[in-house]
């Protein structure tokens, strides 16, 4: 962490907030351009001070999060935990079409603590139907197993790293006090701010998309018309030679 440090005081690192400054657009630009191509970040929080500030703002995005304790293997085993998320989805649908109403009353009670702790862990992570493009993680030191499985699955890792962390497995370095609320909400909110940028810019392209279509289907329809309009001039014409040769013949 020593090329963001700014200085040392009574044994207490203190951040350059320059370099702060832009490592957190770098970091947003990156992540503008991952939310544009459609494709999700998956934020990870486990740690007290931070749980609350990323599960609403991973939410105002659209976005997955973690925020309980870290499933393991939950990227390098993906398809087991989507297993998970299956069967709680399987649950909610018996529970609605009627199907648990025959059992008694300690079965239900038994499936209902199941359901409970499945949405406990992965109920955020329940529209999360392939890995995530991105991992954007709070304190690189208490998610260190996340980091890992990010690692080794080459998933490019967006840290807020402290001066008591090791940047090297970081991809996009965030030098930051990652125990201060104030601190991560103030980095979380130009982040997101610029991944919502990002989901607007991809809607208008989308719009702009289906409007190019429509014209371009307009287009081809008048030339279809003015093709059969042509044809049926055409025809007319024909007919009416005919009709004038066949009285010339008469008269003759």
């Amino acid at each position: 962490m020593a090329p963001y440090i700014f200085m040392e005081r009574n044994g207490i690192h203190i951040i350059d907030l320059n370099k702060t400054v832009a490592k957190i657009d770098e970091a947003a630009e990156a992540l503008k351009q991952i939310a544009k191509s459609g494709k999700k970040v998956l934020f990870v929080a486990t740690k007290k001070q931070a749980k609350q500030v990323v599960a609403d703002k991973a939410a105002s995005v659209n976005m997955p999060y973690v925020i309980e304790r870290w499933p393991g293997g939950m990227l390098t085993n993906f398809p087991t935990i989507r297993k998970a998320v299956k069967k709680m989805a399987t649950i909610d649908k018996l529970t609605n079409d009627g199907t648990y109403s025959n059992l008694s009353k300690r079965e239900i009670l038994q499936i209902s603590r199941q359901r409970a702790k499945l949405d406990k862990t992965l109920g955020s992570i329940a529209d999360l139907t392939r890995l995530p493009s991105a991992l954007f993680v709070i304190d690189v030191m208490k998610e260190n197993i996340a980091v890992r499985e990010a690692n080794r699955l080459g998933i490019p890792v967006f840290g807020i790293v402290d001066t008591n962390s090791d940047p090297n497995n970081i991809d996009f370095v965030i030098p930051a006090n990652d125990d201060a609320t104030k601190s991560i909400e103030v980095i979380l909110d130009a982040c997101c701010a610029a991944m919502q940028e990002g989901l607007e810019e991809r809607k208008a392209e989308k719009v702009d998309m289906e409007a190019a279509g429509e014209g371009a289907a307009n287009k081809g329809k008048k030339k279809a018309t003015k093709a059969r309009l042509d044809k049926s001039d055409e025809d007319a014409i024909n007919a009416s030679k005919a009709a004038a040769y066949m009285k010339e013949d008469e008269e003759a």
